[in-house]
């Protein structure tokens, strides 16, 4: 899972990066280039499993992200943010007479307006080609994928000239396979991240503003303040942090509530694998089989898939242990046809 950071200048998006990534951003110098970095996704139920099974071993699941160069269409179209699962739209909240504005004033209900529209002309004029360029060659040789892959361009060209994002459309599988490989940045999954100034931390009145907006355009939202969040950072001691957020009303770390959304944008559930040896948290699609997500773990574990024992997370933090989940009979085997859910503990018996 890769999610691209972009946002207008001055908006906060390094700093909240590096947040995130815990990393340093390199010195200035040279032409502008995408800077990557990893970052954990944060999971409570993780952490409960941490605690009941003191594994040696504990591994996360991450994601992968890139600060993209600034906003400009020659930037967009090299393709750096196609490269992407996601798109994170840091938008400037915060007032400070002391950071300039390109517009002149703070406005991110506008901002996120005019970014749209950015990205909504990239699309636009990459589809104006390629209509071009198939329409000629139907006109010299007839071809039936061609004339469909043609049939469904039009169509999604209508769709931006309605200033409406390509990922509103419904596309099924054989549409879908027309078009994967073109850098197509509205079809992406979006995450507004409001960057509100230290009194607005636990504010969610601009998330109200964004609501309308962020539904016609199937958005998600977040408010953080991401100089607020740095100083956090700095603090001693997970208990030091927890007050701090506690005191200016903020209820989850940045990192937790973004990853969350990421997680939500693009469809994806966590399951884990638990043990004295290691506990293990892993992504899957929603709705994916039990011998899908088996195959997250390791190939061989879907090809000779056999069963999953599969435990509840909600059931085992009430009985308290694997021992009474099963003296309960809550241990449930299931087969081929299961679908995995968001939280379940799985036990692959597989045969190669």
């Amino acid at each position: 899972m890769k999610v691209g950071i972009i946002g207008l200048p001055q908006t906060g998006k390094k700093t909240l990066f590096q947040v995130l990534t815990g990393s340093e951003l390199p010195e200035a110098g040279g032409p502008p280039k995408p800077i990557p970095g990893t970052a954990n996704i944060v999971d409570q139920r993780f952490d409960r499993l941490v605690a009941m099974y003191q594994p040696k071993k504990e591994t996360r699941a991450r994601v992968d992200l890139v600060l993209l160069p600034k906003m400009e269409q020659e930037t967009i179209a090299k393709g750096d943010i196609s490269d992407v699962d996601a798109l994170c739209h840091v938008v400037r909240a915060f007032e400070d007479d002391s950071i300039y504005h390109a517009a002149g004033s703070v406005d991110p209900l506008r901002d996120v307006e005019a970014v749209n529209a950015e990205l909504l002309l990239h699309d636009q004029i990459f589809l104006e080609k390629r209509i071009e360029r198939l329409e000629a060659g139907l006109k010299k040789v007839k071809n039936e994928r061609q004339a469909k892959e043609l049939d469904l361009l039009r169509r999604m060209q209508v769709q931006l000239e309605d200033e409406r994002p390509l990922r509103l459309m419904e596309l099924d599988e054989e549409d879908d396979l027309l078009i994967r490989s073109y850098p197509l940045i509205t079809r992406k999954a979006m995450i507004l991240v409001f960057n509100v100034g230290e009194g607005q931390a636990g504010d969610t009145a601009l998330l109200a503003q964004a609501r309308d907006l962020c539904a016609a355009g199937r958005m998600e939202a977040m408010v953080v303040s991401a100089k607020v969040e740095a100083e956090i950072v700095l603090l001693d001691n997970e208990e030091e942090r927890q007050e701090f957020r506690r005191d200016l009303g903020i209820g989850q770390p940045a990192l937790e509530v973004l990853t969350s959304l990421c997680l939500k944008a693009l469809g994806r559930i966590s399951f884990f694998t638990v043990g004295k040896d290691e506990v293990h948290q892993w992504l899957a699609r929603i709705n994916a089989s039990a011998p899908a997500a088996a195959g997250v773990i390791h190939t061989d574990l879907q090809k000779g898939f056999i069963r999953a024992e599969v435990m509840k997370y909600d059931e085992l933090v009430a009985l308290g242990s694997e021992a009474e989940l099963k003296k309960a009979g809550k241990l449930y085997v299931q087969g081929k046809d299961y679908v995995v859910a968001d939280g379940d503990i799985l036990n692959i018996r597989f045969n190669i």
